[in-house]
């Protein structure tokens, strides 16, 4: 018993009343009790175990084994240990007490656990998620496969263990796995039969720091591939019914002869203003128009920017040329051109379309106007 006091390994001894007759120094940095608070004291007391609570009483009557245990320490931690324990008999061979021999398993029963619970998490990614989870040995030979995504390509779990990834796939489409196996960690995305294909590459090194195996997650990107497909299509679509419905509501009208007329209906914003600028010019200059009225009577509002392109375009209409005048500005745009301080006094702004209009044919020769059919008449 001297030799197990000094054991490296908690040694315990207790009589047939469970009082401890015996606690060596391992025990008490195990269990972080002292030994002359442990002595003499109930073992069930002292090392309470909630999950066994006659395990001790029953040791008594079995002659040898181990049980697995997880005690409170006095610092209020926990510590697991793993209790070989034999019966200790009197001179006439019947039962005297029991000794106990354990070491401290916190370390490996919590690294079970995570063991455990890694386990569960990948049987979770597998089973849920449209990935592949592969692994392979040193040399590319395939350890482990499987995956939800398999089922896509027709491959069964399992399918290529014990094959070689160099066996089963192309050169090109082993480039990755090469890379990974010289101690790359890398993310690529590639073809493998014909399929559009992301995989992140981890190789795990051993001791010596030597690939030993690396472990994979391959994605099948044919269906995002295809939905991204669909949605740009959409968004075309998207964006060339806009483009039809901005032209639908600013359209250029030749309203006479040297008369250019874009009526701008509802909320106008900078980028429908920038537009609508490139097409007037064009249509000025295509036209060889004199006259441009830009109408705002259906417009409520504008922003502080757009106000000040509607200025420009004017400018940009008198460089080509032609004059461009403003109608129908109505009294929320009035508030936001003051508001800018934009000048206005070498701009033609008036009430609406048909005072434009008026202007525009009363600036006209009266040659050009009896060709083009004569002066406006009023209804």
């Amino acid at each position: 018993m001297h030799t197990l006091a000094r054991s490296p390994l908690a040694v315990i001894e207790y009589g047939l009343d469970l009082a401890i007759t015996e606690w060596n120094e391992s025990a008490a940095r195990q269990l972080g009790i002292a030994r002359q608070d442990a002595i003499g004291r109930p073992i069930a007391e002292l090392l309470p175990t909630p999950e066994d609570e006659g395990v001790w009483r029953r040791l008594l009557d079995e002659d040898s084994g181990e049980r697995r245990l997880r005690h409170a320490r006095s610092d209020g931690g926990h510590v697991a240990c793993a209790w070989a324990h034999h019966r200790v008999l009197d001179p006439r061979g019947e039962a005297a007490g029991v000794l106990c021999i354990g070491r401290d398993v916190t370390a490996e029963i919590e690294a079970s656990r995570r063991r455990a619970e890694q386990q569960e998490i990948l049987r979770a990614l597998v089973d849920n998620l449209d990935v592949i989870v592969w692994a392979s040995d040193g040399r590319g030979v395939f350890t482990y496969l499987d995956g939800k995504g398999l089922t896509a390509g027709g491959v069964k779990p399992g399918e290529f263990v014990g094959l070689s990834a160099f066996d089963v796939f192309k050169e090109h489409e082993n480039v990755g796995l090469r890379r990974a196996l010289r101690g790359e960690q890398l993310h690529n995305v590639s073809e493998a039969r014909g399929k559009p294909i992301e995989t992140w590459f981890v190789p795990i090194k051993g001791e010596r720091g030597e690939v030993d195996a690396v472990v994979g997650i391959t994605l099948d990107l044919t269906e995002s591939r295809r939905a991204e497909q669909e949605l740009r299509e959409r968004l075309s679509l998207i964006e060339r019914q806009q483009q039809v419905i901005r032209q639908l509501s600013t359209p250029i009208l030749q309203v006479w002869k040297g008369v250019l007329a874009l009526p701008m209906i509802g909320v106008v914003d900078s980028v429908r203003t920038a537009e609508v600028m490139d097409s007037l010019l064009q249509a000025v200059v295509r036209t060889q128009a004199r006259f441009a009225l830009l109408d705002l009577t259906g417009v409520d509002a504008v922003d502080t920017r757009t106000a000040s392109y509607l200025v420009e375009l004017v400018r940009a209409i008198r460089l080509l040329g032609a004059e461009g005048i403003i109608t129908g500005i109505r009294p929320s745009v009035a508030q936001t051109v003051v508001s800018l301080g934009l000048d206005l006094a070498e701009i033609t702004t008036l009430s609406d379309l048909q005072a434009g209009l008026r202007h525009c044919i009363g600036r006209t020769p009266g040659d050009e106007r009896a060709r083009a059919g004569g002066p406006l008449r009023e209804r």
